[in-house]
């Protein structure tokens, strides 16, 4: 009943008209975002975050959550009439997608896409606000050491889950551990990594690293592999409403979609990935027309569609309960909170529910907006489409640059700005990952204030981590979690050494 009342509570602050407006800002922007080749909602809110530090938080952090619904709605659209998926969790709808829109059937897709995603959207937001308050009451519980663990296996999960390489993931982790590092000790007031240079001090601006890593670095990397062709854009035939047989074809896979995809991207080391293509390989299993996939089948589309949104709500499962980010937009939203001094996590739920609430509740009104702008504006996105893109990049350049000056005037923070951008660049270029070294800037200080306290309580005894059991529990998590990919792969190269 409580979190009735609360969810209740939230929506009153999430249809105020301040926060219906950033809420319509970040739908509108997300979806453009979505829909332009080459550009992330992690690059989008990372462009944001210099020009909102001022602003309100709640309509800002609305903003940020409507940014990162509406890049998944638009990246469909792109998947669908380009056969060229935004983010990698649309790879499973371009592939029935696209050919339906080639045969002329590219409004049913792009309107069972929309349905799904609300749909998907406004079961996941419920499963969010009923499960998020039972992970804060076990958190609140948790002392020094407990958080240190959760912290160690943020580290761990986020270095697995991005990129191909364990590896590389650690080292990105590792250098934003570094970067953490720059500043005055708060424990002995000595200055750290500063070289002499006063504005460091201060420590680095996540800000900066932001924007330089997502905004400056993706966008050279973008434009450094443009080859100056045009995609092919499918034009969208005939009428954009679902036939009664498209309904009763779509409905089941929603469901289904939605069953896969809020559990896997609630875990710790969820993602949207994953459970858009089981969902695909399931619809094939129990599709009644099987022989339509590989040609257009409706199912192909909404079920990967129904688990995409479902599992980007449930990424915010562990975000906001534990501040455990397990995607790039979702390590960017951390950045955001990080920006208002706000730290995502059980306290959150208590020393700032009107905006936890207000958050959660807006994403009932994100994918109300999204349905209701999206599907009559599917031909004006199709427009933006043709946008040259080194205008886009230019643009985006310029605009990061200004940004970050705004926010932080200073020759030493454009010059950090443009040595991130580059450090984003070649970790693009050599494939590593760019989210674990967000993480790591913003949640190393926390991790050794933590373990600093639990050393101080425990009058030094490295071994009160494994004495708790709820830490040792944690460390055992993260220990499997660094494992496990490794053996995996290990298995992997071994049948192939079989076969």
């Amino acid at each position: 009943m409580d979190v009735l009342n609360l969810l209740w509570q939230g929506i009153a602050i999430a249809i105020q008209p301040g926060n219906l407006l950033f809420a319509g800002i970040g739908v509108l922007l997300g979806t453009l975002v979505g829909i332009l080749p080459g550009i992330s909602p992690s690059l989008t809110v990372a462009l944001l975050l210099p020009i909102t530090f001022k602003l309100d938080p709640t309509g800002s952090i609305i903003m940020f959550a409507g940014i990162y619904f509406g890049a998944m709605y638009g990246s469909s659209t792109t998947a669908i009439l380009l056969n060229t998926p935004g983010e990698a969790a649309s790879i499973a709808t371009a592939i029935e997608g696209h050919k339906m829109a080639r045969a002329g059937r590219g409004g049913p897709a792009l309107a069972t896409a929309a349905i799904g995603s609300f749909v998907a959207g406004t079961f996941a937001t419920i499963g969010l606000a009923l499960l998020a308050p039972m992970l804060v009451e076990l958190a609140v519980q948790f002392g020094p050491w407990d958080y240190f663990a959760l912290m160690v296996l943020a580290f761990i999960t986020v270095s697995a889950t991005f990129g191909d390489s364990v590896l590389r993931g650690i080292t990105s982790l590792t250098l934003g551990l570094v970067l953490g590092l720059v500043g005055i000790d708060k424990l002995t007031g000595q200055g750290r990594l500063a070289f002499g240079v006063p504005s460091l001090l201060d420590g680095v601006s996540i800000t900066t690293l932001a924007v330089g890593l997502f905004a400056i670095g993706e966008t050279l990397y973008i434009a450094s592999r443009f080859t100056g062709v045009q995609d092919k854009i499918e034009a969208v035939r005939g009428s954009l409403w679902m036939t009664k047989e498209d309904w009763q074809r779509s409905w089941k896979p929603w469901l289904r979609g939605i069953c896969l995809g809020f559990p896997i991207g609630a875990l710790p080391a969820g993602g949207a990935e994953v459970p858009t293509l089981l969902s695909y390989t399931l619809e094939r299993r129990l599709a009644v027309k099987p022989e339509e996939f590989g040609k257009g089948a409706i199912e192909g589309v909404a079920g990967p569609e129904a688990a995409n949104n479902a599992a980007a709500t449930g990424t915010l499962v562990p975000l906001l309960a534990l501040g455990l980010p397990t995607s790039a937009t979702a390590a960017m939203m951390l950045a955001g909170f990080q920006q208002y001094g706000l730290v995502p996590g059980p306290l959150l739920f208590i020393t700032n529910a009107d905006l936890v609430w207000g958050l959660i509740a807006s994403f009932f009104v994100g994918n109300l907006m999204l349905l209701v702008l999206n599907l009559p504006l599917v031909g004006l996105w199709v427009k933006l489409l043709s946008v040259p893109q080194p205008w886009l990049y230019a643009g985006i350049l310029v605009f990061a640059a200004m940004g970050t000056l705004a926010a932080n005037p200073s020759t030493v923070e454009l010059g950090m700005l443009v040595a991130f951008g580059i450090t984003g660049y070649l970790m693009r270029c050599w494939d590593y990952p760019i989210a674990p070294m967000i993480v790591g800037l913003i949640l190393g200080p926390m991790a050794e204030s933590q373990f600093r306290r639990a050393l101080q309580i425990s009058l030094g005894d490295s071994l009160v981590f494994f004495k708790h059991p709820g830490s040792a529990a944690l460390l055992a998590l993260a220990f499997i979690a660094l494992v496990a990919p490794l053996l995996f792969k290990g298995l992997r190269r071994f049948k192939g050494d079989d076969s």
